[in-house]
């Protein structure tokens, strides 16, 4: 089994978690109805897509 040589640093060990953080989805407003929804998908709310109704509700 591989063991380091030497300890890790704090700062080393920091620097490599900064790339562990949350992304938050890209979110946009909904042009018929107002509401928040995911990039690329249909809105729950009213069920448009792209300006045109996909779902009716």
């Amino acid at each position: 089994m591989a063991v380091p040589a030497r300890r890790t640093s704090k700062t080393v060990k920091r620097k490599r978690r900064t790339h562990f953080k949350l992304v938050v989805p890209g979110m946009t407003e909904c042009p018929s109805c107002g509401e928040m929804k995911l990039s690329h998908r249909i809105c729950k709310e009213c069920g448009t897509y792209n300006g045109k109704e996909v779902v009716s509700k």
